[in-house]
């Protein structure tokens, strides 16, 4: 009897999982098949097939980035347009995991739980997907970021409305003739499916010095009324904190304008590890940031371990000091918006009908700085570029900028960086923008940006 009972409870038990696996099969099959079908093992819809009755992919202005004809699938007609945007519109492929056609292909396709992708066309709605970015603008960047022959990111985007206006990342190639990469190719073709604006990080130079000059302007009652002497090197925890010049006397505007390094490495050992910590966390550096449905890559900051040399180095945005170039530009744009940061967003209309059909909303917004510290940071930044850069920059931009240059040796160069914002009430734009393994940010990335800048201003500025 006890035998029975045992293989009759063993019985049941085999049976109630059974069900229960069953039910959330069913369940996980209803709620997430369309994402099941868009895996790259799913040869008929990973494959060129899958895009062969795909909807149509526009730019802000309603220019075709990808379309289908004749069961092909072809992108716009201008070669820099197509490799400016490949990492935001993708290929045939799903090499670029972050690209529309690979995160919504399901969407584009029609896929649907009952017919596949066999649905009648009497029956289908408009599969089509409008972008925020704008081509023309894309294609500048993209003219001006290839120029140099290196890999790199530019991204500029509405602070008000988060919409990306453009969005560049290189290596690139065109989609149309996509490469087909060897052993003998690969390093001429490194990290050509990687989109650098969402998915790397880098070492970022003086441009972190804005997230020091924030926990300063924070926690040092008197800084305004301090000076500093800088004669182009100083010992700091046993060992020099060097500088790309002899300063002199500088107050904390200065310094910033300067980029002086011997000030900001002497207000990060002030500060402590402590109040850098606390600000690089509340600004976000040490987390991603949710754009649409794809995370950014994750900035990094951690003095914990940190002697006082180390401490100072990661004040001026060296030691281990890590951002992501998106993840910049909203800090920025947060600058720009008295505190608050607005998420970014590449499908236009980013509240509206379309994130509804496929789960997204819109982010809410973040408080990164208090109205008062992001009013000194904007001041500062402008009086950067007004008496230190130039105003010659950006055309008729009203701009506050940072330049940064982060050495990252290897016998490599250093990257060039730019990260700023425009105070334009018809062109509310913040940016940035990071050339690997150049040089000076102002001698290769402020090209960049100005360019990427100027073209989407015109954008905002010829919209209907």
């Amino acid at each position: 009897m006890k035998r029975v009972l045992r293989r009759s409870t063993m019985i049941l038990i085999c049976t109630i999982a059974f069900i229960g696996g069953m039910a959330y099969f069913t369940v996980e099959l209803i709620m997430s098949a369309d994402d099941w079908a868009s895996q790259p093992y799913n040869a008929h819809i990973a494959g060129s097939g899958g895009l062969e009755q795909a909807g149509v992919i526009y730019d802000r202005h309603g220019a075709v980035l990808a379309q289908t004809v004749d069961g092909e699938r072809v992108y716009n007609e201008d070669p820099s347009v197509r490799r400016g945007l490949l990492h935001v519109v993708g290929d045939n492929s799903l090499n670029i995991s972050t690209a529309v056609q690979s995160k919504y292909r399901s969407l584009l396709t029609g896929y649907s739980l009952v017919w596949g992708l066999n649905m009648p066309q009497s029956l289908r709605i408009s599969h089509d997907i409008s972008l925020t970015v704008d081509a023309e603008a894309s294609a500048a960047c993209y003219d001006a970021l290839s120029s140099y022959g290196k890999k790199g990111a530019c991204v500029v985007y509405n602070y008000q409305t988060g919409e990306v206006i453009c969005s560049v990342s290189t290596n690139s190639y065109d989609p149309e003739a996509p490469p087909e990469i060897t052993e003998d190719n690969e390093s001429e073709y490194d990290g050509v499916y990687l989109d650098n604006v969402i998915s790397s990080s880098y070492t970022p130079g003086s441009i972190f010095k804005l997230i020091t000059a924030a926990a300063a302007i924070e926690n040092i009652p008197d800084l305004y009324e301090r000076e500093w002497y800088c004669e182009g090197s100083k010992e700091i925890g046993g060992s020099d904190v060097t500088c790309v010049g002899s300063h002199g006397t500088v107050n904390f505007e200065q310094a910033l304008a300067d980029s002086c390094n011997i000030v900001f490495a002497e207000l990060a050992v002030e500060l402590g590890a402590e109040k850098m910590t606390e600000t690089a966390n509340r600004i976000g550096i040490n987390t991603s940031f949710r754009v649409d449905d794809v995370d950014t890559a994750l900035g990094y900051f951690d003095v914990s371990k940190a002697d006082t040399n180390q401490l100072a180095w990661s004040g001026v945005g060296q030691y281990n000091d890590k951002v992501n170039p998106l993840q910049m530009a909203i800090i920025c744009g947060a600058i720009a918006n008295g505190g608050k940061s607005v998420t970014p967003t590449y499908i236009k209309g980013g509240s509206g009908d379309l994130l509804k059909l496929i789960g997204l909303g819109k982010s809410p917004s973040r408080e990164m700085f208090s109205a008062d510290t992001a009013e000194k940071l904007e001041h500062a930044m402008r009086y950067t570029v007004s008496d230190y850069y130039g105003d010659y920059l950006f055309g008729d931009l009203t701009v506050c900028a940072k330049t940064g240059t982060g050495e990252v040796g290897k016998d490599k160069e250093p990257n060039g960086w730019m990260v700023g914002f425009s105070t334009d009430s018809d062109a509310p734009l913040a940016f940035a923008c990071v050339v690997e393994d150049s040089g000076y940010g102002m001698t290769y990335a402020a090209p960049v940006a100005e360019a990427a800048m100027t073209a989407a201003a015109n954008s905002l500025r010829t919209q209907g």
